[in-house]
């Protein structure tokens, strides 16, 4: 497992993730896309993850299982959290110094848009394959 530090744009925000998986998803869902505008490429970090700056961190729940946060100030997609588990997702792009790091596994695969695909090869699981997962496992 890695570990690194995080900041929002602004610098408002600043987050230490002591496990990063360095194995990143990318989650094709409707609202990970509308969101950002495009896929999410995230990192798992766990739950054992510190916020300075929190008061200016915004949390919306997205889902059932799920909320996502956002910096105040700058707009910076901070996470996306586990609200059974506290497992932390977060932007691959907000750490400072990732290295070695793979694209492992595609969520919502099935609705993935027909106008970008991605050479890297990985696991693909559905729609359904990750909703029973989450409705079981989280």
């Amino acid at each position: 497992m890695l570990s690194s530090i995080a900041n929002c744009l602004c610098g408002a925000v600043k987050i230490t993730a002591g496990e990063i998986n360095p194995k990143f998803t990318v989650c094709h869902c409707d609202t990970c896309r509308g969101w950002g505008g495009a896929p999410f490429f995230a990192v798992q970090c766990g739950p054992n993850v510190k916020i300075e700056g929190s008061d200016n961190v915004k949390i919306y729940p997205s889902s059932d299982w799920a909320s996502r946060g956002f910096c105040t100030e700058c707009g910076t997609h901070l996470f996306f959290k586990f609200k059974k588990s506290g497992d932390y997702n977060m932007p691959v792009g907000i750490f400072e110094n990732l290295r070695d790091i793979e694209m492992d596994v595609q969520y919502f695969s099935d609705r993935r848009p027909d106008y970008y695909c991605f050479s890297n090869k990985t696991k693909e699981l559905s729609k359904a394959e990750i909703i029973a997962y989450f409705e079981n496992a989280l």
